[in-house]
């Protein structure tokens, strides 16, 4: 990974270009367009997300502001609590959350950032895992039908194998045919049922 001063930064995809960037000297223009093309794979979740919180009567900038601060922890809380939310409300909704989620972060970013070289290796060593755990939870838990519990068991599942003939895109694969095993699952489940 990248250094700066002693400090080693995490692994999200924005980061990667933007410290690159840094190393590089690169200038600003190519910095941009690399940051927003590694963003880019939040696309979908806004275009599911948007549509959910719109009423006749909401502001466009409103809809573009809130859009900046869609990641899978806003995406997942708010697909999983909208339900219960009357449409007007939503967007004043899902502000609120993103201050809690925003604020929170920051505050525990600096925490981490002063402690980190005090923990020891052990804790570090299991820090890594907390992301791709709470991600996992995440989605389990905000699933709407069992097609979505078996499209991750199925990624799982195939992840082994993906990894021994495919190392480097083995998560990719992985979740591409479990989606598709699941779509095609549900859709069979469907048809038997109205049939």
């Amino acid at each position: 990974g990248i250094e700066l001063n002693g400090y080693q930064p995490a692994d999200e995809p924005p980061q990667i270009p933007t410290y690159g960037a840094v190393m590089a000297k690169s200038s600003l223009l190519p910095t941009f367009v690399a940051v927003c093309l590694s963003s880019f794979r939040l696309m979908p979740m806004v275009v599911a997300l948007v549509p959910e919180m719109k009423t006749a009567s909401t502001r466009k900038r409103t809809l573009y502001m809130l859009s900046h601060f869609v990641a899978v922890t806003s995406w997942v809380m708010a697909f999983d609590r909208f339900p219960k939310v009357p449409r007007e409300y939503r967007t004043s909704f899902f502000a609120g959350v993103l201050c809690v989620l925003v604020g929170s972060n920051m505050l525990l970013a600096v925490i981490v950032y002063e402690v980190a070289d005090d923990l020891p290796p052990l804790v570090s060593a299991a820090m890594i895992f907390i992301t791709p755990l709470y991600f996992t939870f995440s989605l389990w838990s905000s699933a709407r039908d069992r097609s979505a519990h078996f499209a991750m068991v199925a990624g799982f599942a195939l992840t082994p194998l993906f990894h021994a003939l495919l190392p480097k895109i083995d998560i990719l694969g992985a979740g591409v045919i479990g989606g598709l095993l699941a779509y095609f699952a549900a859709r069979a489940a469907r048809s038997k049922v109205s049939a």
